[in-house]
């Protein structure tokens, strides 16, 4: 095993076996030929084809396109084809700047492979050789990766919230960190990637940002998501990437994305160049 085999983890998929998902003739996302065809039943709200599925030209603007699928998809959660229902509205568009299309349940998104985002908190302490980095534990209740590692905070980015108030609203939930701490969070780039995962086509943007903390902070979890907080060697993160699984697979990207942007990578190791390329779609 090694950082490659994280990076290829993320890279999964085959662009030929997916159909795009299209609304007003713009690409927002990707279907399996099999979901595709399910949802041909709902001729009144997607046009199927062997080359897309439409959005119905008909649904016009933001809240009946929203309304109507929401329709579909509760008769899919019905049949269990839609898991793991949270009441999360995702924005459904071509560009996160952009207005969104429509609004669409959370644990719909990988189904249709429409983009998704989210924030991702490195928090560490120290500098230099010295430098540890807080890694979480996740419940093993949790729907998507119970038991694997994780960041100091980390979550999706729903409807209706900026990045930085979402940074503050996750921080208070899954670290008891203060607004007046979360808000010293510094934004760093991002990792992309698209991968076929057991929910459907992960085709996600994970916003980084670094926190440099205090020896005396401790995190406490709020929200029953993270089990336990452990403060490591930056040298054991990366060890521990490099030889398992044990990550969860986009905080490993992250992760990586740390290690290379504080020079804890080399670019004369091998690989360097294939980890950094793979960072990013």
């Amino acid at each position: 095993m090694s950082l490659v085999d994280r990076i290829r983890e993320c890279q999964r998929w085959e662009p030929r076996r997916y159909r795009p998902f299209r609304i007003e003739s713009r690409d927002v996302g990707w279907v399996a030929p099999d979901f595709a065809e399910r949802l041909r039943a709902f001729s009144e709200v997607f046009a199927v084809s062997p080359d897309a599925v439409d959005l119905d030209p008909r649904l016009a603007d933001f809240d009946r396109r929203s309304a109507a699928v929401e329709q579909v998809l509760l008769e899919l959660k019905a049949e269990g084809l839609v898991r793991g229902w949270r009441n999360e509205p995702y924005p459904v568009g071509a560009d996160f700047y952009a207005a969104p299309l429509m609004r669409m349940e959370r644990a719909a998104v990988p189904l249709f492979g429409v983009r998704a985002y989210g924030v991702h908190i490195n928090g560490f302490v120290g500098r230099g050789d010295g430098l540890k980095l807080w890694v979480g534990k996740r419940s093993p209740n949790k729907q998507t990766a119970p038991g694997k590692l994780d960041h100091l905070v980390a979550g999706g980015q729903p409807m209706g919230i900026g990045l930085m108030d979402n940074v503050i609203k996750e921080g208070a939930e899954e670290a008891s960190l203060s607004e007046a701490m979360a808000r010293t969070a510094r934004p760093v780039g991002f990792i992309s990637y698209i991968t076929e995962r057991s929910e459907g086509l992960r085709n996600d943007i994970c916003f980084a940002y670094d926190i440099a903390l205090p020896e005396s902070f401790e995190p406490r979890n709020t929200d029953g998501e993270i089990e336990s907080f452990s403060l490591w060697p930056i040298a054991e993160v990366r060890q521990r990437m490099a030889e398992t699984e044990d990550f969860k697979f986009n905080v490993a990207l992250v992760n990586i994305d740390f290690l290379v942007r504080h020079g804890y990578l080399s670019p004369d190791e091998p690989d360097f160049i294939d980890i950094v390329q793979g960072l990013r779609l």
